[in-house]
C-alpha cells in the first residue's frame, strides 16, 4: 500500500528532496539531551496573561468557527498595532489572520504566482518560500547576500535578477537566518526599484519587534506609492514566544486581500479560535515581556559573538532577530558535515 501511494505522489512533491532539516530532526530524535537551536523557537514561555486569555476563551465556549479572515476585534488590534509601531495605515478589511506566517506565505503565493512566474528571494533564506513558490508552479530566484556586507541586501543584486517573468520580491527584515536588518535608506532604494519594474513586494516583518541598538526597522508599505504593491507579513510567534499557537497575518490592499479570503477558507477555514483570543491579549496587554526577551537576546548575542571571535570563526553581525549566521570554513568541514558532527558529538542542533 505504501508503494502504491508513493508512486501516486504529485510531481510537485516528488521533486522536493527530503530536506536536510528533516534529516537532522530525525537524527536528533534518536539522541538524548539535544540542545535544539535548529528552529526559530524561543526558549521562553508564552507570557501568562496570553495563556489565560486562551483559557478564558475556552471556558466561555469561544471555540467555534470565526470569519475566515479572523476575529474582527483581533484584526482591529492588529491594524492599531501596525499604525502605532510602524506607521502602517491598514484597516481590518485589509488583514487576514492565518495559521502562522507559514500559511500567509502559502496563501499569498496561491494568490500571486502563475506557472513560470519568478519570485526573487533574499538568500540565505527561509526555505518555506522556495517550496511555496514551486508548489504554485513558479520559479524561486535567490538574490545572494554576503558575509562581508553583514548579509545586507544590495539593490543592484536585485536588479540584476529581474526579468520579464519576475512577479515579486520577498524581503525578510530582520532576516532569517542571518539577522540582517535592511537599513531604511536601502528600503527606499528597493521601493523605487520595485515601482520602476512594476513588481510586488512581499515584506516579511515577523522579527520587527526584535531590533538591537544601532539598527532601525522601516516598513516598506509606509513609503509613497508602496502600499498598493506591498503585502506585509507579521505574527506572534517570535516576539511573544507563541510559536506553537500558530497565529500570523498578512496585510495588503483591500481588494487583493478580499480575493484571498475564499482560498484561505479552503486551506483551513480559520485560525484556531482560542489562539486568536490569545493573540488579541498579546497585542492589547502588557508588553514588558517582549522587552525582557529582547534584552536577554541582546546579552546572548554579545556573548556568542565574543565566543565565536575567540574561536577564530567569522559571522555576519546581526541587527535583529535571534540568529548569528556563522562561517564554519575554518573547521575544514563543509556546512552539512559540520552540522551533523555538532549534533552527534556536541548534541547541539
Amino acid at each position: 500500500m505504501t508503494d502504491v501511494l508513493t508512486h501516486a505522489l504529485a510531481m510537485r512533491i516528488v521533486e522536493e528532496d527530503v530536506s536536510f532539516r528533516t534529516r537532522m530532526l530525525e537524527t536528533a530524535a534518536g539522541l538524548d539531551d539535544v540542545i535544539a537551536l535548529g528552529r526559530g523557537d524561543p526558549d521562553f514561555h508564552t507570557p501568562p496573561h496570553i495563556v489565560e486569555a486562551a483559557k478564558r476563551a475556552l471556558d466561555q465556549n469561544q471555540h467555534h468557527y470565526t470569519h475566515p479572515a479572523g476575529l474582527p476585534q483581533l484584526r482591529e488590534a492588529i491594524a492599531d498595532t501596525l499604525r502605532r509601531d510602524h506607521g502602517l495605515a491598514y484597516n481590518r478589511d485589509e488583514i487576514i489572520v492565518t495559521a502562522g506566517v507559514q500559511e500567509s506565505i502559502m496563501l499569498l503565493m496561491l494568490g500571486l504566482v502563475n506557472p513560470s512566474d519568478e519570485v526573487l528571494i533574499t538568500s540565505p533564506r527561509f526555505t518555506t518560500y522556495d517550496m511555496a513558490v514551486s508548489m504554485c508552479g513558479g520559479v524561486p530566484v535567490p538574490v545572494p547576500t554576503y558575509e562581508e556586507d553583514d548579509f545586507a541586501l544590495m539593490p543592484a543584486a536585485i536588479e540584476a535578477r529581474i526579468t520579464p517573468r519576475t512577479k515579486a520580491l520577498v524581503l525578510v527584515t530582520p532576516n532569517n537566518p542571518t539577522g540582517a536588518v535592511t537599513p531604511p535608506a536601502v528600503i527606499r532604494e528597493i521601493a523605487e526599484l520595485v515601482k520602476r519594474h512594476n513588481i510586488v513586494l512581499i515584506s516579511d516583518e515577523i522579527y520587527a519587534k526584535l531590533i538591537y541598538p544601532g539598527s532601525e526597522h522601516l516598513s516598506a508599505a509606509t513609503l509613497p506609492g508602496m502600499k498598493e504593491r506591498t503585502i506585509t507579513l507579521n505574527g506572534f510567534s517570535k516576539a511573544y514566544a507563541m510559536t506553537g499557537w500558530r497565529v500570523g497575518y498578512l496585510a495588503g490592499p483591500e481588494e487583493f486581500v478580499r480575493m484571498l479570503v475564499e482560498p484561505r477558507h479552503t486551506l483551513s477555514i480559520n485560525t484556531n479560535t482560542p489562539a486568536q483570543f490569545a493573540a488579541l491579549a498579546a497585542l492589547t496587554g502588557p508588553q514588558d515581556a517582549v522587552q525582557a526577551m529582547l534584552e536577554e537576546y541582546s546579552e546572548r548575542r554579545s556573548y556568542l559573538m565574543g565566543a565565536l571571535s575567540d574561536l577564530g570563526m567569522s559571522y555576519g553581525h546581526p541587527g535583529g532577530a535571534f540568529y548569528i549566521y556563522t562561517n564554519v570554513s575554518s573547521t575544514g568541514l563543509p556546512s552539512p558535515r559540520f552540522c551533523e558532527e555538532l549534533l552527534r558529538q556536541g548534541r547541539v542542533m
